[in-house]
């Protein structure tokens, strides 16, 4: 699975959001903590609020915090707003035919341990055993 920087920089996003204590949280903290360009954030920052991943508020005292706990909120939840869905399935010809059978199952096992990750883990250094 190849990551767009955008999408890996979406999951570092919502980790810091995930580990912050209560509150909002800078986007100039978040760009600080994870080395993202701050344009570059804001509008990964906007594409999760659109989603509803996070919540935001304006003035002295705003920022971003997670719409839900990041127990609930999962790597993919996070992965399918910034990359969308992938509809592959590609055929192949002749004796190459079962690869799509491979890729198939791959992606699969890739969605499967995805959603089984959720921000808290990350945030916690403490992954479920896969």
């Amino acid at each position: 699975m190849r990551l767009s920087a955008r999408t890996q920089y979406a999951l570092r996003a919502a980790a810091e959001l995930a580990a912050a204590p209560p509150g909002p949280v800078p986007a100039e903290k978040i760009a600080a903590a994870q080395d993202i360009p701050r344009r570059f954030l804001d509008n990964i920052l906007l594409q999760l609020r659109r989603a509803g991943l996070i919540h935001s508020q304006r003035g002295p005292d705003g920022g971003y915090w997670l719409a839900r706990p990041a127990t609930e909120i999962t790597l993919a939840d996070v992965i399918v707003v910034v990359e969308g869905v992938s509809q592959d399935s590609e055929r192949f010809p002749g004796v190459a035919g079962p690869l799509a059978n491979v890729w198939s199952a791959l992606r699969e096992y890739e969605h499967a341990t995805l959603t089984e990750i959720t921000l808290a883990h990350i945030a916690s250094g403490s992954l479920p055993p896969l």
